[in-house]
């Protein structure tokens, strides 16, 4: 997927949002079919995440996977297939219990190595699946994210952290209504 055309690619530490491209999903299952062929045949379960994998939300045009594993004991096996893969390996990258990848210059896939069990994974699916079935939710945090864009197009741990209260309340309510895909 190193792909540099206008709908995947960005600059590490920059903030641009891009409108909804239906690439994104054509990208991810391209780069899922790729990942197959270096990870173990009964590998991890690879599922698209963020912002790019909810139609019709505006995204900083980069890719998020998500790898879950059973347990951290194949890190060491996984981190390798990675590597072999071109991906960067960037340690837990500021999220305990994450090991994160990147891939592409520009960087086009953030890839989220985890737990099958552990709680970051299901925030991110929950938090997608609840976007995805709740419209009006979904443009409130696009416009949240166009003004956090504005304001911290230069850092993006900023625009991160002023996104987690708004995260944080639908993750509150979606936790009562949402059934994971």
């Amino acid at each position: 997927m190193k792909q540099n055309n206008s709908t995947t690619g960005l600059k590490q530490g920059t903030v641009r949002l891009v409108p909804y491209s239906p690439a994104w999903a054509r990208q991810f299952s391209a780069e899922k079919r790729r990942l197959k062929r270096y990870l173990p045949a009964r590998g991890p379960i690879i599922e698209h995440i963020g912002s790019t994998a909810v139609p019709g939300l505006e995204a900083k045009p980069v890719v998020d996977i998500a790898l879950s594993i059973p347990s951290f004991k194949r890190l060491a096996a996984i981190t390798k297939a990675l590597t072999r893969a071109k991906y960067t390996y960037m340690g837990e990258f500021g999220l305990p219990g994450r090991h994160f990848f990147v891939y592409g210059d520009p960087v086009t896939v953030h890839l989220h190595l985890v737990e099958a069990g552990s709680e970051h994974r299901w925030r991110w699916l929950v938090f997608r699946d609840y976007l995805r079935q709740c419209p009006d939710e979904a443009a409130r945090y696009n416009r949240l994210k166009q003004t956090l864009a504005r304001r911290f197009a230069n850092d993006r741990p900023a625009y991160t952290k002023s996104k987690s209260p708004f995260i944080n309340a639908i993750l509150a309510k979606a936790a009562k209504k949402v059934k994971i895909s």
